[in-house]
């Protein structure tokens, strides 16, 4: 492939070494930063070292330090946990043990270090870089070292990167492993609920986040429990009475099922402990309902990692590289960090500070703040789940005699359901009256739209397709009719969720106002499709669903050809002209190549990539992954490339094709997408509102889209 450009040609590692390790508890997604830190530096041509059991093996030296090569981390991107292993380590709390550790480091030439865990851990590593001089000098001093080893390894560069489940770490939207945790919880959720539909029962449900509460607070939110208790917002004064209240009201409307999400270190406004049982207890006593504790325990820090935790720590990884062959004496220690949807550097004693802020703010019962200092993220969802959790009183709902129109357009894409229920709920919170649309734009023309109502929604979070029914039809042959039906039900303002279609289909009656003046109110688009392909926005509601069954299917893939060797799969990923599902696929299952639309290939890189395979079959990796995007190139089809391969390979391997199809637009929705849904919708509701009070029936400016 040499006349492909080389990335970051202009980075060199030559001549330097980098130690990896992890550190603290486990979480899933480590092994895939500990990879792209691995071939990363290799890539740059430095040398890399394994660090094995954490600091501990720093201490202890000998076999706990190992240069590794490139295939030293195949096949280690989908396995949870850590491989190279983590302890809690008291001799590196001591000089003594952080002497012995320098040594050690020195004796191989290390001087970059990428470190791996919470932030004890971190902290633990920017006092090792500030003592590290001192360290050398004794070192020197006791004659275990030379004076040109002190001058050579003069300096020490950290560099690192958070992997907990708990989602605690200031400075970061995600930490590495937390929306693999939201998967187990959400999984267990939505098995209760089955269960529980077929008995009026109440469920308590303990999840980890010691001092944190992102995992209750967003597994609430995914799964629309009725109440969630978290240490930085305890309830109020007589919480007691209003959770009782308000599950004897959910009993009265037939609802079979409460559920109640606590976390760990949940406490009540006295900084008191609130435990899953004190709260079962309180259910029983005061309701007599039939109530069960669940307690997820350390099944919350297990299996597999999520697409998504796969493709941060990678990118992570990369970034985490780069800062170290970028990094001066004078740099200060980072933390690689999620910023919106772009990985960033923070200085890490500033982050770990105001992590440590939290803690203090909560101790002294200043809640607001301590909700605040968790971040914008935070602060959103637990807004978002206010909001839609509760249902004031009719006679405290304002009235706008507004009334909003809703409706799914495109292919169905899981998560489309969250966004119509945040779009009801906040909707009537509003004062409107919302509308719902069946069946698109064809079912808009044909006027199938009935009003919809708080308790319609109930339990729609978890459920994968569309519940309104969607389809593809464009608005265009249509539009006298759906104008007649916007007039005969007095629509003020339309919300479309959906994918491309959905993008073209407001672009088009948006052209018609001047024909139409129905067609002069606030519309909103909200993204959904697993294409990902709506211009204007990062991520498309469904997108992470159908990345994550993509990455389910090349894991099982790649297990059954580890029994047989020498063997290529050719997988066929959706996504119609957008890329981004092949090649997103192929980062988090680690394929060897992926073809899409928006990169030109040719016969060249084809037979460059055949090449490269009968390279990989000699060493110890004997088996290849190739995504292709469904209409990355008319001609160079599945089956052509599948025999191109089959056929160049003759005699080193042989070939499978896999077309992975709808399954892709199936399932019930991931956490991320559950969550994303509810947010964008809530926000574009609350964009409509926002304008149907400043430019009622002006028209001209208002189509928006998130």
């Amino acid at each position: 492939m040499d006349h492909q450009p080389k990335f970051f040609e202009n980075l060199s590692g030559a001549g330097k070494a980098i130690g990896v390790l992890t550190s603290g508890g486990d979480a899933q997604g480590m092994n895939a930063a500990v990879r792209a830190v691995v071939r990363m530096g290799i890539y740059v041509n430095a040398k890399v070292y394994f660090i094995y059991e954490g600091y501990q093996g720093m201490v202890d030296g000998g076999d706990n330090i190992v240069e590794v090569s490139w295939e030293s981390v195949s096949s280690i991107l989908q396995v949870g946990g850590t491989v190279i292993g983590s302890a809690r380590c008291k001799p590196f709390r001591t000089r003594e043990g952080r002497l012995q550790a320098a040594l050690n480091l020195v004796q191989r030439g290390i001087t970059n270090l990428c470190v791996i865990g919470g932030d004890g851990s971190l902290t633990g590593a920017n006092l090792f870089r500030e003592e590290w001089s001192g360290l050398l000098e004794e070192l020197a001093q006791k004659g275990k070292i030379d004076a040109e080893a002190v001058k050579k390894y003069a300096y020490l560069n950290i560099v690192g990167m958070v992997g907990s489940i708990d989602n605690d770490f200031c400075g970061t939207d995600m930490t590495i492993g937390t929306d693999s945790a939201l998967h187990r919880i959400i999984e267990v959720v939505d098995a209760i609920m089955t269960t529980a539909q077929s008995h009026q029962r109440t469920f308590v449900l303990e999840v980890m986040g010691r001092h944190c509460g992102y995992l209750a607070l967003v597994s609430a939110l995914a799964c629309g429990a009725d109440w969630v208790f978290i240490p930085e917002y305890p309830p109020e004064e007589g919480w007691e009475d209003s959770m009782c209240a308000k599950l004897s009201e959910n009993r009265a409307r037939k609802k079979r099922l409460n559920i109640i999400i606590v976390a760990e270190g949940a406490i009540d406004c006295h900084n008191k402990p609130i435990t899953s049982e004190k709260v079962k207890d309180l259910v029983v006593q005061r309701l007599g309902f039939d109530t069960r504790v669940t307690i997820l325990g350390h099944v919350q820090r297990g299996g597999t990692p999520s697409a998504f935790d796969r493709i941060l720590a990678s990118r992570m990884g990369v970034e985490a590289v780069l800062a170290l062959l970028e990094a001066t004496p004078a740099t200060p220690a980072c933390v690689v960090s999620l910023s919106g949807n772009q990985a960033v550097r923070l200085p890490l004693m500033e982050c770990v500070q105001m992590t440590q802020e939290v803690q203090k703010a909560m101790d002294e019962g200043r809640f607001l703040e301590a909700v605040k200092l968790r971040g914008r993220s935070f602060e959103n969802n637990l807004n978002t789940y206010k909001l839609l959790s509760h249902k004031k009183p009719d006679a405290e709902l304002p009235k706008s005699n507004f009334n909003v129109a809703v409706l799914n357009v495109g292919a169905p894409a899981a998560g489309m359901n969250a966004a119509v229920r945040a779009a009801v709920r906040v909707g009537i919170t509003e004062g409107h009256k919302i509308f719902a649309v069946i069946d698109g734009f064809e079912g808009f023309a044909r006027g199938k739209i009935k009003e919809i109502s708080w308790g319609d929604v109930g339990g729609w979070t978890g459920q994968g397709g569309s519940i309104l029914g969607t389809k593809r039809t464009l608005p265009a042959k249509y539009l006298e009719k759906i104008a007649d039906q916007m007039r005969t039900n007095n629509i003020n303002a339309l919300m479309v969720i959906g994918g491309f279609e959905a993008y073209l289909g407001l672009l088009e009656l948006s052209a018609a106002r001047e024909k139409y003046d129905e067609f002069c109110v606030p519309m909103v688009m909200v993204p959904a499709t697993v294409s990902n392909n709506v211009p204007g926005s990062d991520f498309s509601i469904g997108a992470d669903t159908a990345l994550n069954t993509i990455t389910d299917t090349c894991d099982r893939i790649k297990q059954s050809a580890s029994g047989t060797k020498r063997r290529v799969f050719i997988i066929e990923t959706m996504g119609g002209y957008c890329g981004y599902l092949a090649n997103m696929g192929a980062l988090a299952a680690g394929a060897d190549a992926a073809y899409i639309f928006e990169e030109q290939f040719d016969i060249r890189e084809l037979q460059a990539n055949v090449e490269h395979l009968t390279e990989k079959m000699k060493t110890s990796i004997q088996r290849g992954l190739v995504l292709r995007n469904e209409n990355c190139n008319e001609n160079y089809t599945t089956d052509f490339i599948y025999q191109l391969y089959s056929e160049e390979g003759k005699g080193v391997f042989d070939c499978r094709k896999n077309v992975l199809g709808h399954m892709q637009q199936g399932g019930a929705p991931s956490p991320f997408d559950r969550n994303f849904g509810t947010k964008i919708s809530a926000k574009a509701m609350q964009w409509i509102s926002k304008k149907l009070k400043e430019t009622y029936r002006k028209g001209a400016e208002t189509i928006c889209q998130y």
